[in-house]
């Protein structure tokens, strides 16, 4: 058994620095979680109206509508099966802003040859991404279709409402760290949400993901 995402890349994957493909080659098969560390050196948000946007994802950790300088985080991936019998890898990033928690949750499952990239602690949003591999072994990660999910209601959710991400990472092998940017644009008003930083990875053996980084439910709809 291969790893969601080497199966949504196909050959591309293996173009991924070693690094990163160890990192994103977390999966059932292997028996361990990735645990990442690090700092962002920068957390940026768009102008003063697109807070209330930002607040509105803080509640079920979509975004986050703060800002800093050098700020700790932790990404955890961990991989399980969910209720319906997907093979799901965790992305949950919590970052400490002065004396605030805050966390960005995220799972993602393989469908249909791409991955679906569930978001927030309900899987209210999901999206399509699409994963490249640049010239220098980077993963380049765009966001597209989004659709959103709540009891029986499921509609389509307009760009025009939310942001296409972008975001890069990639193994600087002279630092021996991992580094990350990552933008988010509203097709019309522009930037809304921004990090860049760096971070070290440990894997360690597992064999269940902690309740703690769970979503509290989980969406079959894709």
């Amino acid at each position: 058994m291969t790893s969601i995402f080497e199966r949504a890349m196909g050959e591309d994957f293996s173009r991924l620095h070693p690094q990163l493909q160890r990192r994103f080659g977390v999966g059932l098969d292997r028996g361990e979680a990735c645990i990442g560390r690090g700092v962002m050196t920068r957390i940026r948000r768009g102008p003063w109206w697109t807070v209330p946007f930002l607040q509105i994802g803080r509640l079920r950790n979509i975004l986050i509508p703060d800002t800093g300088t050098d700020v700790p985080f932790v990404i955890e991936n961990y991989a399980y099966l969910d209720p319906y019998g997907r093979e799901t890898v965790t992305f949950v990033r919590e970052y400490t802003i002065g004396t605030r928690r805050r966390r960005f949750d995220a799972t993602m499952v393989h469908d249909a040859g791409r991955i679906v990239d569930y978001l927030g602690t309900h899987q209210h949003l999901a999206v399509d991404l699409d994963l490249a591999v640049d010239d220098d072994g980077a993963l380049v990660l765009t966001s597209h279709a989004q659709r959103f999910y709540e009891g029986p209601v499921a509609f389509p959710f307009p760009l025009v409402f939310s942001g296409r991400a972008r975001l890069r990472e990639w193994f600087d092998d002279a630092e021996g760290r991992f580094q990350v940017d990552l933008e988010v644009h509203n097709e019309r008003f522009g930037f809304l949400f921004g990090y860049r930083g760096s971070f070290t990875c440990e894997w360690t053996p597992v064999s269940h993901v902690p309740a703690r980084l769970l979503p509290r439910r989980h969406e079959r709809r894709t």
